[in-house]
């Protein structure tokens, strides 16, 4: 038994000249599986391929999920739920995602965010996989479109929770797991999340690093080019497990044991 990282970006180009390492160092720090994050179809595909070579020689370690973030959403096209589809049937492929909405950044128009958020919610109730999620300044119609949606789908984990404790409310009520990151750990923006986690129960949360994004400010060591990694989640964990008022090794199992059953590896 080891945490497992839900969310790591293993393909980003920070990864290029180290990628084995990185995850032989998040082993060695307890992280026994990694779920690489599919933004796109051509990263999607790289994630899936990668995985799949890797597990040739090291079995169990790496999974990926297919999907279009809400960023890619205005380069979707006619074929690009058949591509998804496609890859969403590989082997080591074990969700749906990363889609949702982002009306912080707008890269995307909204309304074809919309448009591609509910056709990826369909390609998983189709595949029946769950989903694995993003929203950033968009809860009011995130909300709404997963509401349409309820009971349809196999699952979901609103992945690096960042909102306010009514939000967790209604995503708990909706039957939503927590995906919690490094960013309870950032004491300028973070204190928020410290009540809201000690609302999730214990069988509806799990931990991502997001890597190579939001490092955990609160490392009592220095990063060079504050690259996040997989290995440093065993701190995340600590940090949770403080919050929650709870052993490291109880929060330890439950997180483990609720993510092999959600993403059903």
């Amino acid at each position: 038994m080891g945490l497992i990282d839900i969310g790591c970006n293993l393909m980003h180009s920070s990864f290029d000249k180290d990628r084995k390492a990185v995850i032989q160092n998040a082993i060695n720090a307890g992280v026994s599986s990694l779920i690489i994050t599919g933004t796109g179809e051509k990263s999607s595909a790289q994630a899936l391929t990668f995985a799949a070579q890797y597990n040739e020689s090291f079995p169990g370690t790496l999974y990926a999920t297919a999907g279009v973030h809400p960023h890619e959403a205005r380069f979707c096209g006619d074929g690009t739920i058949s591509a998804l589809k496609e890859l969403a049937q590989e082997h080591r492929a074990v969700a749906i995602g990363e889609c949702g909405l982002d009306y912080n950044r707008d890269f995307s128009p909204r309304n074809i965010q919309r448009k591609w958020f509910e056709k990826q919610i369909e390609l998983a109730a189709e595949l029946w996989l769950p989903l694995f999620l993003h929203e950033r300044d968009a809860s009011e119609d995130f909300i709404a479109i997963l509401k349409n949606s309820a009971g349809k789908i196999k699952g979901a984990v609103v992945h690096c929770f960042t909102g306010n404790e009514s939000e967790l409310d209604i995503y708990l009520a909706l039957g939503c797991y927590i995906g919690l990151t490094g960013w309870i750990c950032d004491e300028r923006r973070g204190t928020h999340l410290i009540n809201a986690v000690k609302k999730i129960p214990g069988d509806r949360l799990m931990l991502e690093t997001d890597a190579p994004f939001i490092l955990p400010r609160d490392l009592p060591f220095k990063v060079k080019n504050r690259r996040n990694e997989p290995r440093y989640l065993p701190h995340i964990a600590n940090a949770i497990a403080r919050f929650q008022g709870k052993e490291e090794d109880r929060l330890a199992a439950e997180i483990f044991e609720n993510t092999k059953r959600f993403f059903g590896i």
